[in-house]
């Protein structure tokens, strides 16, 4: 299966075999800059993925020499003005399509896994971190550039670097929008893990994490998104909850099967 989203094919999906699906920013003569159709077709994907049959584990990447350059000035140039949206109007959930396209990757019940290379800057770097994590190569750019332009983060990205960069770690990159490397970023904790070919390493992780029980993975996914969001007792029964749903089900029971007979696991999808 493949499909291309927005204008000019913005977004393209491809589903491997094993449920692992293939996202791409799609707009690689501008570096994947963000412009309007560019968060349609993000956002148009999200859709598909979330209601696709199958689906075991995301790879997010950019085409061409770049993951994202971040915001196209140009394309947004005059917003705000008369026809430009009220951000603070929620659109899409709790968030506006801004926001929506960076969390939005969170909200999937399966992992997601960014491979960044080129440029990660701004609003990419915010599509990024809704993955579940990270692999760069160690030459990658990033920034948290929003206060070069005036402005400041704007894509959820204060709500998804909670817990992943120290505070005032993040103050200083959020106030000078200096650029630092995919090293320095792995050191701040923006980037899980370094590799020259980012997008066959996170290709290869995708597809072990599909192999595992999707019913648990999910699971995992679900108490890992909680654990910023409910306290500590509540959390404490959530995942008791999981647990229990997960003992004595048929692909607990088979991945129990498959490792002692030494076979490849043959799960039942969500």
């Amino acid at each position: 299966m493949s499909r291309s989203f927005g204008e000019a094919g913005r977004v393209t999906l491809s589903l491997e075999e094993g449920g692992v699906a293939q996202v791409r920013l799609a707009r690689s003569d501008k570096l994947n800059a963000l412009d309007r159709p560019m968060f349609q077709a993000l956002s148009e994907a999200g859709q598909v993925l979330a209601r696709m049959p199958g689906l075991r584990a995301v790879v997010l990447a950019g085409e061409g020499r770049a993951f994202c350059a971040g915001l196209d000035v140009v394309a947004f140039a005059g917003w705000p003005g008369p026809e430009a949206p009220d951000i603070t109007e929620r659109t899409h959930g709790i968030a506006n399509i801004y926001q929506h396209v960076a969390l939005q990757w969170r909200q999937l019940p399966v992992p997601v896994i960014a491979a960044l290379h080129g440029v990660c800057l701004g609003g990419g770097l915010q599509i990024a971190s809704g993955a579940d994590f990270r692999v760069a190569s160690p030459d990658t750019r990033l920034s948290i550039m929003e206060m070069k332009w005036g402005i400041i983060p704007d894509m959820a990205g204060f709500a998804l670097w909670r817990g992943l960069v120290r505070e005032d770690d993040l103050r200083e990159l959020v106030y000078t929008a200096r650029e630092f490397s995919g090293e320095e970023a792995r050191q701040l904790g923006l980037v899980t893990l370094l590799d020259p070919d980012p997008l066959a390493r996170a290709t290869s992780i995708a597809h072990e994490i599909a192999s595992k029980n999707p019913h648990a993975i999910r699971k995992a996914k679900h108490l890992a998104n909680a654990r910023h969001e409910l306290p500590i007792a509540e959390l404490l029964v959530e995942e008791a909850r999981a647990q229990h749903e997960l003992i004595y089900s048929k692909n607990q029971l088979e991945a129990v099967m498959s490792q002692l007979q030494d076979r490849k696991p043959r799960f039942d999808d969500p």
